[in-house]
């Protein structure tokens, strides 16, 4: 059943089914949430006065876990495709949780949260959809987006564990900034061999709307 006013992608079939529910499994780890803690920390401090956080693409909640670490007076949202990770991030009792997809035209209304952001998401969505994704990061936003993604200066699509056409990458805040009034605050690097807390090596940008 399609719940959208849409055809679904290639992208959201792939991942709303047993390979997005594989890979909530695979990455259920309590060192990721202290790197991401970590991680959290640091951007925050750039982005004073955030009390809201809505995350689209939350899978099972790691992010929004370490979020609620940081701080537990975080207002947290979660916006998920997967129906299994949805329920898994729901049963933390720390988010409101909405199994959709966030190309969707219907999310919750405009300015929900002070940050929106996407950890390692933009880089599953085809190249002609991103737009959806990026409206609805903007228009979610009070004030701050954040983008943790990979990094590539030219759009490329990389093999993706024997899969085509499943992971792109690209300069995510680049494009948003040509397309929104937003500036860039901050941005930074992580790194796989970090002594301390090691994750994916991806870039992450802190943007804000010049309005908000």
């Amino acid at each position: 059943m399609n719940p959208h006013n849409r055809d679904e992608t290639a992208q959201e079939e792939f991942w709303r089914g047993e390979f997005g529910t594989r890979y909530s499994q695979r990455n259920a780890s309590d060192k990721l949430i202290r790197s991401n803690l970590a991680l959290f920390s640091e951007i925050l401090r750039n982005a004073p006065g955030v009390g809201s956080i809505a995350e689209l693409g939350c899978n099972i909640g790691q992010n929004l876990k370490a979020l609620h670490s940081l701080n537990p007076d975080f207002t947290l949202s979660g916006f998920e495709i997967n129906a299994h990770a949805a329920d898994e991030a729901r049963r933390l009792g720390i988010a409101e949780i909405h199994h959709c997809s966030i190309l969707d035209d219907n999310l919750r209304p405009s300015g929900e949260a002070d940050l929106t952001f996407t950890k390692g998401v933009l880089i599953h969505i085809a190249p002609e959809s991103l737009r959806l994704a990026y409206e609805n990061l903007y228009r979610l936003s009070r004030k701050y987006i954040l983008l943790v993604e990979y990094y590539n200066p030219v759009p490329v699509d990389v093999e993706y564990r024997g899969h085509s056409g499943r992971l792109f990458k690209r300069d995510f805040a680049g494009e948003m900034m040509d397309l929104y009034d937003i500036e860039l605050v901050r941005y930074g690097f992580m790194y796989h061999r970090d002594p301390y807390f090691p994750v994916d090596d991806a870039t992450w940008f802190l943007l804000r709307k010049r309005s908000g």
